[in-house]
This record gives structure tokens, sequence and C-alpha cells, in this order.
């Protein structure tokens, strides 16, 4: 039996240490991590068994058993699940595969970590919450179906390194073994362990049992007491979901929700109902109160817990809800599909369709109801999860107008925190006013002081501020109630009918100082044209209709996509004062060498405006100074 010892990975190590110091004051939460990683383990075994019986090894039985030893002070939470094989554990234990874990590292660190335990289970590390109370952990793990001599040891004190060695282990499954600190030996107590249960596991559906020490009267001497020791269930293992409605109360809903999302808070909205027809299921979901940490990367495991007939098929299956929907949380528990169906069926099988298409419309049906009943409890939600529902407006084409209802929006005429709906937006648009315009940004501070608002602020038109990253993709080409969505950052816009009129007058008093525009910035810009959105500036820069605007080229570059090169067009305001005293400049000589100056110095204005960088920001500066001290020699003199 050869012994190896190998190092952990970087972000282990960080990991372990934060344990180690951990400020969490919910230390317990390491016993339901454990438990919970010993019922994935029977659930993977359990259904593998399903189509290869040798797994079960004569045993069909399936349990998670706690053992004390106070002699020697460890707790063991074992398993007869599918256990490891030796490259799995050092796999498994040894590394961190998600995509933000620098983020998790940085959010467990933060001194309000110690009140958001969830972000241990939420983010798939819970078998390091071990060390918080252990300073010493061995794991023996024998894959199920191999032979007694294939299992593994894992031993580790998280002083940066573990040691794997092959050892024998007669059954399948895996046995966590904790050395327990000084300040962690409470967790050998009976009533300890039975609290700890009953409060985050009492729905695990495996019996989590220990043997536990009674008294009972001696068979030869019913005067006598003798001192027997009896295994013992722990939990109540309840398929809450297949109860009726009236015989769950919150607390219950309440518990078992965080016993299947590892949150600590209770969720916003509660589902429970029984679809019969076509497809017959049970369903019992939730809106959580909170968005996971992790639910914005790419490794987040998206779906609801699928059973067949109580038997857990799988614990994400994404076939069950759309993806503008993955907040949800819950368990669909059908009757329809058979017990060894797998994921490839799954995205086939009619019945499927149909649990998504009903539970898509249950979830859509209670957020409306939400908000139309409880705007303030419906705000908390959708600050949560307005990003995601958002996506819905881009890959559900059959609910847009429903989910688009949904959707709420700072603007131009709301208060900072409060929002409008885009139909109320359209009851109070002034009949003038064909589109919904929108604005994008990073905040309502930067959007509300954008020169590109001047003219609609003047029009009385209200512009809706579109904050998040994905604004830009979903509401580009939209249109609710046959009102077509329109950015005020893109393409021509005449609100006050002047088109025809007073800009007729100007276009031609300003030709020939726009071709010069056009001519000294034809490297820079695709075209210059009198503005129809500025009142108070003097220029900006605005995308073409058709192209990408500058806050989505931003976007894509910060997600490492290639951006089409597209020049913008430099707009000017023909009530400017600067552009009338240029315009006498060029009548009086076309050839001033102040004109191409101006023109570059205006160009660059609107680029800083726009919140692009200058080219040359040093020649910007040194220009600016020196027409400072033009004029103050001129004021001077």
């Amino acid at each position: 039996m050869t012994l190896e010892k190998l190092e952990f990975k970087t972000e282990i190590k960080q990991l372990l240490d934060l344990m180690i110091h951990s400020l969490y004051s919910h230390k317990e939460i390491f016993l339901r991590e454990l438990v919970s990683n010993a019922s994935d383990a029977i659930d993977k075994a359990r259904f593998d068994s399903l189509t290869n019986t040798d797994i079960l090894e004569g045993d069909s039985s399936w349990k998670i058993k706690i053992t004390v030893d106070k002699d020697a002070g460890t707790l063991t939470i074992s398993d007869n699940g599918i256990g490891m094989a030796k490259d799995e554990v050092i796999s498994e234990l040894g590394t961190i595969a998600h995509s933000g874990t620098k983020d998790f590292l940085k959010a467990i660190q933060d001194k309000d970590a110690q009140d958001n335990p969830e972000l241990i289970g939420q983010f798939g590390v819970g078998f390091y919450s071990s060390f918080m109370v252990a300073d010493k952990v061995v794991v023996v793990s024998r894959k199920a179906g191999a032979g007694a001599k294939s299992a593994v040891e894992w031993e580790s004190t998280a002083d940066g390194s573990f040691t794997v060695e092959d050892v024998e282990k007669h059954t399948r499954g895996t046995d966590v073994i904790l050395h327990l600190k000084p300040e962690g030996t409470k967790y050998l107590e009976e009533w300890e362990i039975r609290s700890t249960i009953k409060k985050y596991s009492d729905y695990i559906e495996h019996p989590i049992v220990m043997d536990v020490e009674k008294e009972e009267e001696d068979k030869d001497n019913k005067d006598k007491k003798v001192k027997v020791i009896k295994e013992e269930t722990l939990n109540q293992m309840k398929a809450i979901w297949l109860k009726s409605k009236s015989d769950v109360d919150e607390k219950e809903y309440n518990e078992f929700y965080k016993h299947i999302s590892h949150d600590f808070a209770d969720p916003a909205e509660v589902m429970h109902y029984r679809a019969e027809g076509t497809s017959e299921f049970s369903a019992l979901l939730y809106i959580p109160s909170k968005a996971p940490f992790n639910i914005f990367y790419k490794d987040y495991e998206i779906g609801l817990t699928l059973y067949v007939n109580r038997v857990q098929i799988m614990q994400h299956c994404e076939e069950l809800i759309p993806v503008y929907l993955r907040f949800l949380k819950g368990v669909i528990d059908s009757s329809d599909l058979p017990l060894n169906v797998s994921r490839e069926l799954l995205q086939k099988n009619k019945h499927v369709e149909v649990i998504n298409k009903n539970v898509t419309n249950k979830a859509l049906g209670v957020l409306k109801d939400m908000k139309e009943k409880d705007f303030d409890k419906y705000i908390k939600v959708y600050t949560e999860f307005g990003r995601i529902l958002k996506e819905g407006i881009h890959v559900d084409f059959s609910r847009r107008d429903e989910i688009a209802d949904l959707l709420l929006f700072q603007s131009s005429k709301t208060k900072a925190g409060e929002y409008t709906t885009l139909q109320q937006y359209i009851d109070k648009k002034p009949f003038k006013q064909k589109e919904i315009y929108f604005i994008t940004g990073a905040s309502r501070e930067e959007v509300e002081k954008s020169p590109y608002l001047e003219a609609f602020e003047e029009n009385d038109f209200e512009v809706l501020f579109l904050l998040d990253e994905i604004d830009g993709f979903v509401m580009e080409n939209f249109e609710f109630k046959e009102n077509k969505f329109k950015s005020v950052i893109k393409g021509d816009i005449d609100l006050d009918g002047t088109k025809d009129k007073d800009k007729k007058d100007s276009k031609k008093k300003f030709e020939k100082l726009i071709e010069l525009f056009k001519d000294k910035l034809k490297d820079e810009v695709k075209d210059v044209r009198l503005s129809g959105r500025l009142k108070d500036s003097a220029c900006c820069i605005v995308a073409d209709d058709g192209d990408m605007d500058h806050n989505m080229e931003n976007i894509m570059k910060a997600m490492g996509q290639q951006v089409p090169v597209s020049k913008g067009i430099l707009e000017i305001n023909p009530s400017h004062a600067i552009f009338e005293k240029m315009n006498g400049i060029f009548e009086k000589d076309k050839d001033s060498e102040l004109l191409p100056r101006y023109i570059n110095l205006l160009h660059d204005q609107a680029l800083l405006l726009q919140g692009s960088k200058l080219k040359d920001p040093a020649s910007f500066a040194k220009e600016i100074s020196q027409l400072m001290a033009d004029n103050l020699g001129n004021q001077a003199g």
C-alpha cells in the first residue's frame, strides 16, 4: 500500500485557511453539508442501480450513519452510496472547479460573511467546512461495485497538503472521520447532533441513524433497568411535496426550502400544487428572497430536483424550467416518466415539455399576482432577479409581452429607487410620442446627467434607464404593444417635428461648415450632422441605427468578445453659440487655423461625454490650456 503526499491547489489552501480561522457563527453547518453530500452519493447509487444491479452488492437498503467516539474525539458520517475511486478522491477533494472562486473567497473573507453561511453550501464547498470544527479529517471511500481492495484513504490536517493511500473497505460508500478540535467536541453530544439534524436535515429522504444508549426493562427482572444500544433514526424523511397544502404549515415549507437550497433566509414565495391531465406531477417550488452568490457564473447549476414516484432521478434537471427562471428552487415528482430516464431522453420527452410549460405559466402567474397585489414585495424580488427575468424577452418569443409586463424600470421621471412599468410608461406618454425611449448605462447617476437626454426633457418625454448589462441585447429590437423601443444614443432623433422646418434653415446656414467638419474628421467619424437631441451641449457622438452603441461595445469587450470596428456619428447643436462664432470665422476666412483646432477639440469633447478614451489626452489638455491662455490674454489686453 503506497502512501502519496499531494499539494492542495492554491484556492483550496486559501479556503482551508479561512475555514480554520472561520468567523462563522453557524459552525454546525458542517454536519448539514456532510449529510447532504452523503445523501447525494446515495441518490447517485440508487439511480445507477436501476440499470446496474452490481452496484447494490446484495444490499438495497440505504442509510447515513453518524458514529460518535468520545474517547477518540471523533465524529464519523458514513453512507452506503456511490463512493469514489482514487482519482475521484484526488480530484474532488483537492480542487475547486468553479469560475467564481476568487469572488467567492473574497466574499467569505468579508466581515459580514459570518451572517451568510449559505455561501459555503451554495458554492458547493461544504466538505471543507469540516475544518471549522476538526483539526484532522480522514475520508475512506470505495466505489460501489468495485472490490474491497480498491478503497482509498484520504487524510489532511489542512496544512496545505493531503495524503492518499490504498486501503481495504468491505462495504460500498464513504466514511468521513472528523478528529474534532477541543472546541468542537460538543458535536459528540447526542442532543447537539439531534438538534442539528432536526434543524437542517429533517427532510433528507434517506434515514440518518445513530446508535443511542437507552434504558429498558430487564427481560428477566422487570424491576431492573438495563442499558442497551439501539440504532435510531433521527430524521422524519417526509416527502413534503406529496402532502396536501392544508397539511403543511409555513414553518415546514421554509425548513424544506432551506434544506434544498442551502439558504438561511426564508423564501419570498411558495408554490405547492398538483397538476393533472396529460401529464400528472406534484410540484413544490420556491422563489428565493435573495439571489444565490454564484447565480451569474457559467457553472451555476440550473434546474429543479426531479423525482419519479419519490425516487430522485437528478438534482439539477435543466429541462424542467426555462433559463430565465433559473432562480426557482424546488421539486417535481412525476408519475409518468420511467425510473431509468436519461438526460438525453428528458430533452425530447413530451411529459417534460408539459411540465416545463406548466411550471413556467405558474411562476409567471405568481409573479404577476405579486406585482399587482403586493408591489413592495415584488420590488424586492425583482431587485434580486429582474436581470435574469429579462432574458426571457430574448429567448421566449411566445411569452415576450407577458414577461415584459413584469419588468420594472427607473426612468427620467422616477425618483431614485422608484420604478415604472411599460404599461404605465405607455399610458403616460404624449400622443405625439411614437416610441419607447431608453438609454443604457452603468448607473442612474451616470445616465441622468447625460447630454443625450436634453431634448427629451425639454419635450417632456420620459426615457427609461436601462442599467443592466443585458439590456442592450434584450431591448434593442423589442416592441411592446406596438410601441417600438428606441435608444436615445442611436440613430437620428426628431422630437419636436422641426426636421423639415427650422432644421432645413440651419442645415443650409451651416452646410459648408459641416462639410469642413466632415473633411477634417473623415478618419474618425462616419458622418457629421445637425442634432435633434441636444439643447445645451455643443455636440455628441451617436451610433448609427444598425451599429452597436458605445455601452454595448464596452460590455462585449469586457466579455472578451471581438467587437466590429464602427465609427460614430458626430452631431452638432446648431443653436449653440460656438457654431455661430465658428461659422462667422469660416465666412471670413475658411482657411483659418483656429477652425481645425476647434473641430478637434469638439470631437474630443464628444468622446469624453460618450465615456471614451481620447487618442491623445496630452494634446487635448495642451490645446485647452492654450485656448485659455489666448482668451485670458485678450481679456487682459
